[in-house]
């Protein structure tokens, strides 16, 4: 981030005790009071609330090197549940104290707002995803965004494991676990993709952010 070894330093000392969070095990429930936000070290996570029907509507998919908990920044309440996908740890980052340090380290503001920026963008990506998008359109440009946002952390973008499950990414995406199945098999027979299981490898790159972006079409 651009922080001097002094500033890391002084980070480091806020950063609360690292917690372990076992697969299907709760983070923070919505509605629970807003105090820390928590940095993933380990693992993978899914947020969703529940709808007027009682049914789970999942938000989002976070990955280590990313944050949980910005959304309750303006209420001091949590907007949603958090889940652990797998085994995972977080650190607990207590937000008072962050703020602090934002007076006297403004470098870390800015990467602190990039952040909130990023977050932002990816919802408004969210909204486009399931307002005006294809099936094959949606399902493209999530194993896309999923993909580069593991290369930042600089894993593959083309060779990843999916860490939620069917059911979960249709939820996201509004598709039905059949529809899901049903594009996985298509992109599969056309070469764009390799799938084992959960493995997931992306073959032809090129053609798969085509049909993200609607300038092409899977037959």
């Amino acid at each position: 981030m651009g922080l001097t070894d002094v500033d890391m330093q002084q980070l480091d000392k806020i950063i609360g005790r690292r917690r372990k969070v076992a697969r299907d095990g709760i983070l923070y429930r919505m509605g629970a009071p807003f105090t820390n936000l928590f940095a993933i070290r380990l693992g993978h996570f899914k947020t969703y609330q529940i709808n007027r029907g009682g049914g789970q509507q999942v938000t989002g998919f976070q990955m280590a090197g990313e944050l949980l908990g910005m959304d309750a920044i303006s209420t001091d309440h949590h907007h949603c549940d958090a889940v652990a996908l797998e085994d995972s740890e977080v650190c607990e980052i207590p937000f008072p104290r962050l703020e602090e340090l934002f007076g006297h380290i403004p470098t870390l503001l800015r990467h602190f707002h990039r952040m909130m920026s990023q977050e932002i963008t990816r919802e408004q990506s969210v909204m486009l995803l399931l307002g005006n998008m294809r099936a094959e359109q949606r399902l493209a440009a999530f194993l896309i965004n999923l993909g580069s946002r593991y290369e930042a952390r600089g894993y593959c973008a083309t060779s990843f494991q999916l860490r939620m499950s069917r059911e979960d990414i249709g939820n996201y995406l509004g598709l039905t676990i059949e529809s899901i199945s049903r594009l996985l098999n298509k992109f599969k027979k056309n070469g764009l993709l390799k799938v084992n299981n959960r493995e997931m490898e992306i073959l032809d790159a090129v053609t798969l952010k085509a049909l993200a972006a609607g300038t092409r079409t899977c037959d």
